[in-house]
């Protein structure tokens, strides 16, 4: 894998920041964070830019990123690493948890309560004042490498009884609440990843904000800034708006009769 560090090391320059518009202080208590070894926990509906935003961290930061997708049969051995069998013997493979520990890189669980509970107790020793991780495989403890930070993230709105961070692991992190941008940040983000005019943006938004109005109708998953950056997209190379809106927002949404007649009269409302 290559790193930011090797990068450096290369003669390469430090990657510009992703593109993030920050909705309130989430940029300070980060940095403020990550100066101070504190593991962060972002939460937030899907869409609404967390992954985004610790890339635009950690490049702002200078660290290398390492982001692991969680699912249910994520176990400590995947985070971790595990003994692997090749033809002139056995050797160790770092997993990435254990990568970014060595490198002192971020690394970011995303959807960390999708994982088992205990995958998560793994972490708590990092996220202390030990900052370390035991390997029991091989006998080893390794000391976390400055600039080491851990970063999770969930969203709320999926929340059951059985998927949830028990109390023990939630205190062991700082939270930041991110939402869908305000209006006119939401437009401007819109205009700038996908070329779109900026009006045709603000219709997307419009009509995101109505959508978003049908959760209490049943739509289990609201439109995210990511989908009307795709609706933008295909606008922006000539596909009709109404299209586009139908194909990228409200296709991707649901396939219930009900929901999706009335999302095309929203949509039609919105792109006369």
């Amino acid at each position: 894998m290559v790193t930011g560090s090797t990068l450096r090391q290369a003669g390469f320059e430090r990657p510009e920041p992703a593109f993030y518009l920050p909705s309130g202080e989430e940029v300070t208590l980060f940095e403020q964070c990550h100066a101070r070894q504190l593991a962060v926990l972002l939460k937030g509906p899907t869409g609404c830019g967390k992954t985004r935003f610790v890339e635009h961290m950690a490049a702002r930061l200078g660290r290398p990123l390492i982001t692991v997708a969680c699912h249910d049969d994520l176990t400590a051995s995947d985070l971790i690493g595990r003994f692997l069998i090749r033809h002139d013997g056995t050797v160790w493979q770092d997993g990435p948890l254990t990568r970014a520990v060595r490198e002192g890189a971020i690394c970011y669980l995303d959807e960390v309560v999708e994982a088992r509970q205990d995958t998560v107790v793994v972490l708590h020793a990092l996220t202390d004042h030990r900052r370390i991780l035991p390997i029991d495989k091989t006998g080893e403890t390794l000391a976390a490498a400055p600039g080491f930070q851990l970063v999770v993230s969930y969203n709320p709105g999926y929340q059951r009884l059985l998927k949830d961070l028990k109390p023990s692991t939630r205190q062991r992190f700082v939270a930041i609440d991110l939402d869908f941008p305000a209006a006119e940040q939401e437009a401007l983000i819109v205009q700038h990843e996908s070329g779109v005019d900026l009006p045709t943006a603000r219709g997307l938004v419009t009509l995101a904000q109505r959508l978003r109005g049908l959760r209490d109708r049943g739509l289990a998953e609201v439109p995210s800034t990511r989908l009307l950056i795709a609706a933008a997209a295909l606008i922006a190379v000539g596909i009709a708006p109404k299209l586009a809106c139908q194909s990228a927002i409200v296709s991707a949404l649901s396939d219930d009769e009900t929901l999706v007649g009335a999302m095309h009269d929203l949509v039609d409302g919105t792109f006369v």
